[in-house]
């Protein structure tokens, strides 16, 4: 299959007004979600101070569902949320955590599978990120599989065994690496596996399933001193 020809970048002066529009749609996007992680967290702190009424119930659904959204988020240390529901609720939360943070990172992965990649393009060409836009001309022209075969042929063995045979492992381990926020956390994995259109659907939402339980599980089996 013949490569596709190469990007050149735009000129600066037309560059520049969308990379300032973005960027701050950017900063703005990123406040806002500090803020409702801040105001979730909050809300997860007084869950202990509330009975077991409706209202527990409601604060817990709604905790649930921001922590779902924030785990899809990339950069965004969502996480922590379950880990204090852990904590604080044990068991008996250990299944609703453990469900809402698959939904969250299948949130990210199918975001990424949906985004425009011709929109993704002119970002990454605005950029100067040619490379980046190489890649993103492979993902259109070429088939998964003759990418995996390129990657198989271009890369050293054990690291495309890794990143071609195994990479549904890969996922799960990267999921579960402490400090993955600064790769972009689960949610910015995700995303980029998505983008890359090498991924099952199927087959990602039962990585997720498995990657995820072994901490809601331990949680469920056997009490919140296993985070302690």
């Amino acid at each position: 299959m013949r490569e596709p020809p190469p990007t050149l970048p735009p000129p600066w002066r037309q560059s520049l007004p969308r990379l300032a529009i973005r960027v701050g749609i950017a900063v703005a996007f990123a406040w806002v979600g500090l803020q409702f992680y801040e105001w979730i967290t909050l809300q997860a702190m007084t869950m202990t101070g509330i009975g077991g009424s409706q209202m527990m119930l409601g604060l817990l659904a709604l905790v649930l569902l921001g922590y779902a959204i924030l785990i899809a988020i990339p950069f965004m240390p969502g996480v922590e949320i379950g880990a204090a529901l852990l904590l604080m609720e044990g068991a008996r939360v250990a299944p609703f955590v453990f469900l809402a943070t698959v939904a969250g990172l299948f949130m990210a992965f199918i975001f990424g599978r949906l985004v425009s990649l011709d929109w993704l393009h002119r970002v990454l060409r605005d950029l100067r990120l040619l490379r980046l836009c190489a890649m993103i001309d492979r993902i259109k022209t070429q088939a998964p599989r003759d990418r995996l075969d390129g990657l198989t042929t271009t890369l050293p063995k054990p690291l495309a065994r890794m990143l071609v045979d195994w990479r549904y492992l890969m996922i799960a381990a990267l999921i579960n690496l402490p400090g993955s926020v600064v790769i972009g956390g689960g949610g910015g994995i995700l995303m980029v596996a998505g983008i890359s259109r090498l991924f099952h659907p199927g087959w990602m939402l039962l990585t997720l399933a498995l990657g995820v339980a072994p901490i809601p599980l331990g949680v469920w089996l056997w009490g919140t001193d296993l985070l302690r």
